[in-house]
């Protein structure tokens, strides 16, 4: 038991190691940001902020839309059935309160994890001017690079079942109130994040900032990364964290 509690811990810690890992290396190639951080990208280039301060503040305004989410879906579903019901709905929304609300801790270490990598790493198209990984070719190698650890540190926080991230968070409240499927909301609050930022950096920079190629593999490549990883290794590691039911 003791074992498999520890597997499970260090699969989720790991995952969100490589989570922030592959988010600053995608900011970093300068070639486009995925779109759930776009919009804390843009504002921090535009107004020379710190990163992952505006990427947490982003993450507490997506917590606390999850919790009226949460509360009116509760609402809803409450009057329907008796006062049993309602009192049953009523223990499982104060759960799924407490759950999200622990989202605001995980959020505030995720992010320094995000400054810790984002000071640590250069601008590649800056500080490797004239070598092959400040050019294009170059750059882009660094986004696949970004797009595989993006996707198989949040397949590894995912699969652990703990604390999910706001940015999962928020996509799953939205389809439970909205009664709609996860993936297509996934894609709804990806094109809501990017048209926020294009609105934001062409109003105030007058040109693109966070959107680019890497915009779109990322869209395209994450969750692509998440199913090749679950299909290799989810029950293994399913099975070494104590959860092999999962699979089942």
């Amino acid at each position: 038991m003791k074992k498999s509690f520890f597997y499970r811990g260090l699969y989720y810690v790991a995952g969100l190691l490589l989570l922030a890992l592959g988010i600053s290396l995608n900011t970093k190639s300068g070639l486009g940001v995925s779109p759930i951080i776009s919009v804390s990208y843009s504002i921090s280039s535009i107004w020379n902020l710190n990163f992952g301060d505006m990427t947490f503040i982003l993450y507490v305004i997506f917590v606390l839309v999850e919790m009226c989410l949460h509360t009116v879906r509760s609402k809803i579903y409450g009057h329907r059935g008796g006062p049993a019901l309602a009192h049953a709905n009523r223990i499982n929304l104060k759960l799924v309160l407490v759950m999200d609300v622990l989202q605001l801790p995980l959020s505030l270490v995720f992010t320094r994890f995000l400054n810790l990598f984002s000071n640590r790493i250069p601008e590649f198209q800056t500080a490797y001017a004239g070598s092959f990984f400040g050019s294009f070719a170059g750059r882009t190698l660094i986004l696949l690079l970004a797009v595989v650890l993006t996707g198989v540190g949040a397949a590894m926080s995912l699969n652990m079942r703990i604390i999910p991230n706001p940015g999962d968070g928020i996509v799953q409240a939205i389809a439970d109130c909205a009664g709609w499927k996860v993936g297509f909301t996934k894609n709804c609050f990806d094109l809501l994040n990017i048209s926020f930022t294009l609105v934001i950096s062409l109003l105030f920079a007058g040109r693109l900032v966070g959107i680019g190629l890497g915009t779109v593999i990322a869209v395209i490549g994450v969750g692509r990364v998440i199913a090749v990883f679950n299909h290799l290794t989810q029950e293994k590691m399913l099975y070494l964290a104590g959860m092999p039911e999962i699979c089942t």
